[in-house]
C-alpha cells in the first residue's frame, strides 16, 4: 500500500494528465495505490473569485466567472475521453448543479462557509476528469467522495479533522478495508485532498495547500509503506529557485527540519503533513513529476547534518503592534490573554517579539484577520499596523548572511537564534 498525491501543476493540462496517468499505471499495476489530487492549475484561485463575487452580492458575476471554469472543465474531458466521456460530463453536471443551487441563493452566514461550499468543487472536478481518463485506457479505480471519509469540525477554511471519525470512515469506505464494496479488481483508489465535511455533511477545506495533510491522512490511518508527493520540482530545495537561482537539492531531510520549514513558510509541503508520518514512521519522499528517474528528496526520522542555509521568503505581511494603555508590563496575563485571542481566531503568528510594555506580532496581511485581532485586543492594547512587509527567514545561517541578503532594504525588526535568523523588511 502506498500513497500518492498529484498537485495542481500535474494535471493541469491534458498531456499532464496523460503523464501522471502513465506514473500511476507504472506503479499500479504492482502494488496498491490511494491516490490524492488536487484541483487543475488555477481552479482554486478562480473559484476563490467566484465565492468572493457571490458573498458581495454579485450572483450574476458569479455565475458568469463560474461558467468558464464549468466550460474549461468540459473541454478538457472533451480532448480526452471518448468511451468515457458521457459519464464524466454527467458526474460533472452534479458538481455544477451544486454550485450553481448555491449561487442562485443570498449568502446568509459568514464568508468562509460560502468559500468553503465554493471552492472544494475544484478537487471534485480534476477527479472525475482523471478518474475517467484511467478507465478509458483501461486502469481500473475506485472514485471515491473524500467528504464521505474526511469528517472534521466546522472551522471553515482550516477545519481540524475529526481522527476517530475519519479511521472509522476509512475502514467503512475503502476497499482496502471492506470487500463488499469492490466492484473491480481494482487496487487504485482516486480521492480528493484539501476538503472535508463536517457531521451535518457541510463541506469543509483543510488550508491552502492542504491536499498533502490529506495524504499523510490516509499514509497515516492506511499505514502506507511511504507517501509520495509528486511536484513539478527536482525534490525539496533549500530557497525558491525563482528567487535564488543558486538554490540547491536536499536529497535528504529529516521530519523535525521540514517542519522547521514548513512553520517558517517553506511552500514544499503543507504544515500539519509531518505529524501524521512521523508518528507512524511512515517515509516522505517529494518526486519529480516531469522526470521521475530523478532521485528527489527522502524525509525520514534520519537526523541530517551540515545543511546548507535554507531560506524562506514571505511576502505581503503586517507587524502589529500592541503597547499596554497604561505602560503596565506586558506580564502573564496579557501573553496568556493574546494567545487565546490567536486560537480563537486561528492566527499562527510568523514572528513574535516583546518588550516590557508592547509586542510586535508579525502576521500574514489578511485585513479581516487583522481587523478581528484589534477589536479582541483593544481593551488591553494600543494598536497600530504597519502593512506591506517582506519577512526572510534562514535556518543554519553564516555569520553575515541575513545582512548580505537585505542589504538596501529598510530593516523594520530582526530576530535570531543559534539557528534561525527572521529580518522583516520593506
Amino acid at each position: 500500500m502506498r500513497v500518492f498525491k498529484f498537485g495542481g501543476a500535474s494535471v493541469n493540462s491534458i498531456e499532464r494528465i496523460q503523464h501522471a496517468a502513465a506514473i500511476i499505471k507504472e506503479y499500479g499495476q504492482e502494488e496498491s495505490l490511494v491516490i490524492i489530487i488536487s484541483a487543475m492549475g488555477k481552479t482554486t484561485n478562480a473559484l476563490e473569485k467566484v465565492a468572493e463575487a457571490f458573498y458581495a452580492g454579485n450572483k450574476n458575476e458569479a455565475l458568469e466567472l463560474f461558467g468558464v471554469i464549468k466550460n474549461q472543465h468540459l473541454t478538457t474531458a472533451k480532448y480526452l475521453l471518448v468511451k468515457q466521456y458521457n459519464a464524466c460530463h454527467a458526474q460533472l453536471n452534479d458538481f455544477f448543479t451544486e454550485v450553481e443551487w448555491l449561487l442562485h441563493d443570498k449568502p446568509v452566514r459568514d464568508y468562509d462557509y460560502y468559500y468553503d461550499q465554493i471552492v472544494c468543487i475544484g478537487e471534485l472536478f480534476s477527479t472525475s476528469i482523471v478518474s475517467h481518463y484511467l478507465q478509458e485506457i483501461d486502469l481500473d479505480n475506485t472514485w471515491l467522495d473524500v467528504r464521505d471519509i474526511i469528517r472534521t469540525d466546522n472551522n471553515f477554511r482550516s477545519a481540524n479533522i475529526n481522527w476517530p471519525e475519519t479511521e472509522k470512515k476509512v475502514k467503512e469506505q475503502l476497499p482496502h478495508f471492506n470487500s463488499q464494496l469492490t466492484t473491480n479488481n481494482s487496487q487504485l483508489i482516486i480521492t480528493q485532498g484539501f476538503i472535508g465535511s463536517t457531521e451535518d455533511n457541510e463541506s469543509t477545506t483543510l488550508g491552502r495547500e492542504g491536499s498533502d495533510y490529506t495524504a499523510a491522512v490516509f499514509a497515516n490511518i492506511l499505514e502506507a509503506e511511504n507517501l509520495t508527493i509528486w511536484k513539478d520540482v527536482e525534490g525539496v530545495m533549500n530557497a525558491d529557485p525563482k528567487e535564488f537561482p543558486e538554490a540547491q537539492l536536499l536529497q535528504t531531510l529529516s521530519f523535525n527540519e521540514v517542519i522547521e520549514m514548513a512553520y517558517y513558510g517553506a511552500q514544499v509541503i503543507h504544515p500539519k503533513t509531518i505529524k501524521p508520518l512521523q508518528n507512524k514512521s511512515i517515509p516522505l519522499l517529494v518526486k519529480c513529476f516531469l522526470d521521475t528517474s530523478l532521485p528527489g528528496t527522502v524525509i525520514g526520522q534520519q537526523r541530517v547534518k551540515n545543511l546548507p542555509p535554507i531560506m524562506v521568503v514571505k511576502q505581503n505581511q503586517a507587524l502589529v503592534h500592541l503597547r499596554t494603555h497604561d505602560f503596565s508590563f506586558v506580564g502573564e496575563q496579557p501573553m496568556s490573554h493574546l494567545y487565546e485571542v490567536f486560537g480563537q481566531l486561528n492566527i499562527t503568528p510568523n514572528l513574535v517579539q516583546s518588550g516590557a510594555i508592547s509586542l510586535q506580532i508579525c502576521l500574514d496581511n489578511k485585513t479581516e484577520k487583522i481587523e478581528q485581532l484589534a477589536a479582541a485586543v483593544g481593551e488591553m492594547f494600543d494598536v497600530q499596523v504597519e502593512k506591506d512587509l517582506t519577512l526572510l527567514t534562514i535556518r543554519h545561517y553564516t555569520a553575515n548572511q541575513p545582512e548580505e541578503r537585505t542589504a538596501g532594504k529598510n530593516i523594520v525588526l530582526v530576530q535570531k537564534t543559534k539557528e534561525t535568523a527572521q529580518v522583516l523588511y520593506y
